[in-house]
């Protein structure tokens, strides 16, 4: 199925999908919104484009385990995406994914502004390159450990 991933920002929202076959993630692109409500729209309108039957939100816990507020405004985020497409949403655990998306823009020598449009689209990626795994390897359940909505 074509899964979309989200790595929701107050300023750069970042996307990547999935082939049918769960395969290989792929960067979409970002949205530039500050607005939680243009921003859900934009990602169920990406979503309606790309043929996505699920919508996987990166769901940034604490090292420690513990969720914050940002965890809290990212579940606020997968509510609303829930709500305005009607497809089943998943927060995902989406530690480290900024640190590991910034490794992989050093290693391409991609910097400036060409890094800050690409981050959070690369960031989506590895959320969703995570979700794939865990999906491939706990094949009895459709939703991971770490939450559906």
């Amino acid at each position: 199925m074509k899964i979309l991933a989200v790595d929701y920002g107050d300023a750069r929202t970042g996307l990547a999908v999935c082939d049918p076959g769960e395969m290989l993630a792929s960067p979409l692109g970002t949205i530039a919104q500050w607005d939680p409500e243009k921003t859900a729209e934009e990602v169920v309108r990406a979503a309606g484009e790309t043929g996505a039957q699920e919508i996987v939100v990166g769901n940034p816990i604490n090292m420690d385990g513990t969720a914050g507020a940002r965890s809290q405004t990212c579940r606020e985020f997968a509510a609303l995406l829930e709500q305005k497409s009607g497809l089943p949403v998943v927060l995902w655990d989406e530690r480290g994914t900024t640190v590991t998306a910034a490794r992989y823009l050093n290693t391409t020598d991609t910097r400036g502004k060409k890094r800050k449009k690409v981050i959070d689209a690369v960031a989506a990626t590895i959320i969703l390159e995570s979700y794939l795994a865990w999906r491939k390897n706990h094949p009895e359940g459709k939703e991971g450990t770490h939450g559906a909505l």
